[in-house]
C-alpha cells in the first residue's frame, strides 16, 4: 500500500512523539529494541500510521506487562 507522503510539519510532531516515549522508557529504566525503533523510525517517516505502530509494537513480543 503506497501511502502519500506526509507534510514537514506532521513528521516534525511524530518526532517529538517518539522521542517524548522513548524518554519515558528511559525515565523508568527501559531500553527499546531495535525493532522497535525501526517501527519509531518507519512511524516519522509516514510509512505506517499511529494504530499501525501499536499493533506492531505490541505483536513484536517486546512489550512486557507488570
Amino acid at each position: 500500500m503506497t501511502r502519500p507522503p506526509i507534510s514537514g510539519a506532521e513528521r516534525t510532531r511524530r518526532e517529538r512523539e517518539v522521542s517524548f516515549a522513548q524518554g519515558s522508557v528511559r525515565y523508568e529504566g527501559g531500553i527499546l529494541s531495535e525493532e522497535v525503533e525501526r517501527l519509531n523510525a518507519r512511524y516519522i517517516d509516514g510509512k505506517i500510521d499511529s494504530d499501525e505502530l501499536t499493533a506492531a509494537i505490541l505483536a513484536s513480543g517486546t512489550v512486557r506487562h507488570g
